[in-house]
């Protein structure tokens, strides 16, 4: 965990939603200068932050709004720190709740030296993340439909094709293998989704490709030199990454890629820790689907699994050979 520890004259402390932001700026002897409740435009944030802006400081929590007021902050040469929402506890752990309260909470912690920070990933880049995060999710939505269609072979207990649904050619004629016309419209409803998205993967990933290139050549390469790293796991790993030199350790960046339990220790009893979800979730699915893929076709790969599950199991031995993918990259 890291904190934000440097000194300004002034403390911003924003509660930022998608239409509006509470705002609250203390001093530096913890005066509360400012506590207002603003709708979300630039021009009145500005304005009312416009008599300490010299030596202010600026934050909000890691949620889904923060880009337009990181990117406002950067423009006009304010300093702007993002805060780990996960390890703001003091906001979401006290008796009363509202907006008021966790701006000035935010403001405090930012005053205090006590706010967790968070990775402000750089504006160049982050469109291109969130596409390929996108992307993500539209694969598992064309895997929904495919598993759909498998399904219904079985619910009315009909032979299934014995190729693989996941290709085009596969899918001429399924719908006829059913006499009821109302279970064809639902197979070929599923299947055409299923061609739609076939046809938008196409050009995403085409165009994240060539953008993958551009952005990083070198390290795009150097991650598809990793036994079970294709180029899209490698543009999941670039972009999540994006910097490497922002973690101090191999360590830091097993753990942030959540490849490492955390436990918790108190007068010398151990127990599971409760930060499972402290990390960047894409990462950890990269590493699991490379070591995966790896055993496919990797002798040491299927040699070191085999042996680790004799001690841990499946899928503990599957973990630790994603570890240590992860050490490698």
């Amino acid at each position: 965990m890291r904190f934000y520890q440097q000194t300004h004259s002034f403390y911003c402390g924003v509660d930022l939603h998608a239409r509006t932001m509470h705002v609250c700026v203390v001093d530096a002897e913890g005066r509360t200068r400012e506590h207002v409740d603003l709708p979300c435009d630039p021009g009145r944030f500005l304005k009312l932050i416009e008599p300490y802006r010299e030596q202010l400081v600026v934050s909000c929590e890691c949620l889904f709004a923060w880009y337009w007021l990181a990117d406002l902050c950067r423009e006009e040469g304010i300093t702007f720190v993002l805060g780990h929402a996960l390890y703001m506890k003091a906001i979401h752990g006290g008796k009363s709740k509202s907006d008021k309260i966790d701006s000035e909470k935010i403001a405090r912690l930012l005053r205090g030296g006590n706010l967790p920070q968070a990775y402000v990933y750089p504006k160049q880049m982050r469109a291109t993340r969130d596409l390929l995060r996108r992307r993500m999710k539209l694969v598992r939505l064309r895997g929904q439909a495919i598993a759909h269609v498998t399904n219904t072979f079985t619910q009315y207990n009909v032979a299934a094709p014995e190729k693989k649904l996941s290709y085009h050619a596969n899918r001429i004629g399924v719908a006829e293998r059913f006499a009821d016309e109302s279970v064809q419209r639902a197979v070929r409803s599923d299947l055409a989704f299923a061609e739609h998205l076939d046809e938008q993967l196409r050009g995403i990933e085409l165009y994240l490709t060539q953008h993958a290139k551009i952005d990083d050549p070198q390290a795009f390469a150097r991650l598809q030199t990793v036994p079970g790293i294709g180029p899209i796991l490698a543009m999941v790993i670039l972009y999540e990454v994006h910097d490497i030199g922002r973690f101090g350790s191999v360590q830091q960046f097993v753990s942030y890629s959540r490849l490492v339990k955390c436990s918790h220790e108190s007068a010398g009893k151990k127990t599971a820790g409760h930060g499972n979800k402290i990390g960047n979730a894409h990462l950890r699915w990269a590493f699991s689907e490379a070591a995966l893929l790896m055993l496919r076709e990797h002798p040491a790969a299927k040699k070191l699994v085999a042996r680790l599950e004799k001690k841990h199991g499946k899928a503990k031995a599957i973990s630790i050979l994603s570890a240590r993918l992860g050490r490698t990259v």
